[in-house]
């Protein structure tokens, strides 16, 4: 038999059939949890509570509330920054569950996700 050919339950590079179930448990696991990241919300807010936007997991804006003490006609560049910091940090609030629920997942493991 050729060296590194299959023998008695392992392969070439080490893996056995326990490590290749484990791995397939791992990444059924890992597209459960997306699949139910991309169902959440995530809100923010800013200028005290006048601008409010909520993204789902999918990074999708999905629900955007100005409250009409906001609306100024003489200053709107201040909603508009207004808008961009509320989506942005809501934004920011999806990634780090993404981040952290992965990082949960594979155990603290660097996988460049």
């Amino acid at each position: 038999m050729a060296k590194g050919a299959f023998r008695g339950g392992s392969y070439g590079g080490g893996m056995n059939a326990n490590m290749i179930k484990q791995a397939q448990k791992m990444q059924q696991e890992m597209l459960k949890s997306m699949a139910e990241m991309e169902e959440k919300t995530y809100t923010a807010q800013s200028g005290g509570g006048m601008v409010s936007a909520t993204v789902n997991g999918k990074y999708e804006l999905v629900s955007l509330t100005i409250q009409p003490d906001a609306v100024d006609p003489e200053d709107v560049e201040m909603l508009q920054d207004m808008v961009v910091a509320a989506v942005n940090e809501a934004m920011r609030a999806a990634q780090n569950a993404a981040n952290a629920n992965m990082s949960k997942l594979t155990g603290g493991l660097n996988l460049g996700f």
